[in-house]
């Protein structure tokens, strides 16, 4: 698997993981796997925080679609940065992710 593909699996949810142990590992494809696994963990944490707050406020359920928007707009971005061959951080989190040392 080319850096490209890495890049972009890391950006897909589960499939990081097979982009972290089967894919070929450099400075571009390090990164983008550093800003899909801050993704993936902010994307879960929402998530439970949303079925928190959905299940004591049932009426607020439209929050889940447009945090569903929010994510799915930055995986989109992600992946073109993959495509445009940058190195830029996500919108809003993304130069949180950039210091995830287990990532090498």
């Amino acid at each position: 698997m080319d850096s490209k593909v890495t890049s972009i699996l890391s950006y897909l949810g589960i499939l990081w993981l097979v982009a972290f142990f089967a894919g070929t590992k450099d400075e571009k494809s390090i990164y983008h796997l550093k800003q899909g696994f801050g993704l993936l963990v902010v994307g879960f944490v929402a998530g439970f925080i949303l079925g928190i707050v959905l299940s004591i406020v049932p009426s607020l359920s439209f929050l889940g679609g447009i945090l569903g928007l929010l994510f799915l707009a930055l995986i989109v971005i992600g992946i073109i940065n993959v495509t445009k061959d940058e190195q830029k951080p996500l919108p809003i989190f993304g130069k949180s992710f950039e210091n995830i040392g287990f990532i090498k």
